[in-house]
């Protein structure tokens, strides 16, 4: 296991940025409108891939009943509800307090039951819990220290334990896409969402991996066709939007 530090992965910029459009998580027309987009595709990989480690079949009622995850900036709920509907035990934490009340409310009246909380993963990990499964999706582009963040992953993971990390790669494609496009011809996002030299390179993030002793064992990019105006997954294209599945040696 790599060796923790006392680093304090959140950024009060990035934080604020959340906060400010925090009423807004669940409206699929709103300043989320491109994860609303992307959502099914993202639990649509998630799901596949916890199952396959987990052997879990998806024909049951609950598959993923008996295991412990965690979203780790979870926002309004977005993967956190589906997982729970699936029967996971799930914990949401988010540096942005504000999230937490918005993700509650929608939980209670989806008539879920989450465990969202106004937390880090440094902390987590400070209070000894541990997890089966972490998604660590769109969150890791906003932290101050990447590699600190996915340190504390490690430590949260159980052995055999599955994390979900996507962002979005940085090259003059993403810059375009991700910032020209949809933050100001698209508008999708407010502009300044994202920062592009904060942008992970995948070979930056597999290194990142092999510091916390992770092993890589899926990548996959999510492609958008503008004239579909569809998301699909891709085995060999990580050149904007992609994700990395990794486990914990037993």
């Amino acid at each position: 296991m790599s060796k923790l530090t006392s680093t304090n992965t959140v950024d009060a910029s990035e934080v604020a940025k959340f906060e400010a459009m925090a009423d807004e998580w669940w409206d699929p027309q709103g300043k989320f409108k491109p994860l609303h987009m992307l959502n099914p595709l993202r639990v649509e990989y998630i799901v596949e891939q916890i199952a396959t480690q987990f052997n879990r079949n998806l024909n049951s009622t609950k598959p993923f009943k008996g295991l412990r995850l965690l979203d780790i900036g979870c926002g309004g709920g977005l993967l956190s509800e589906p997982m729970a509907r699936l029967g996971a035990e799930v914990v949401g934490a988010d540096a942005a307090a504000r999230n937490i009340p918005v993700a509650q409310v929608h939980a209670k009246q989806s008539g879920l039951t989450i465990d969202y909380r106004n937390t880090m993963a440094e902390a987590l990990v400070d209070e000894g819990e541990l997890f089966d499964v972490i998604l660590n999706m769109e969150v890791i582009e906003h932290v101050a220290s990447p590699q600190a963040l996915l340190n504390a992953c490690e430590a949260l993971l159980n052995k055999s334990g599955l994390m979900l990390c996507s962002t979005i790669n940085r090259n003059p494609k993403s810059y375009l896409v991700a910032i020209i496009g949809a933050e100001r011809v698209m508008r999708w996002l407010p502009a300044g969402t994202h920062q592009w030299h904060k942008f992970i390179r995948p070979p930056e993030l597999a290194d990142m991996f092999k510091v916390t002793r992770l092993e890589l064992i899926d990548k996959r990019g999510f492609i958008f066709n503008p004239l579909l105006w569809r998301w699909s997954l891709s085995k060999s294209d990580l050149s904007v939007n992609y994700v990395m599945a990794v486990i914990k040696p037993a």
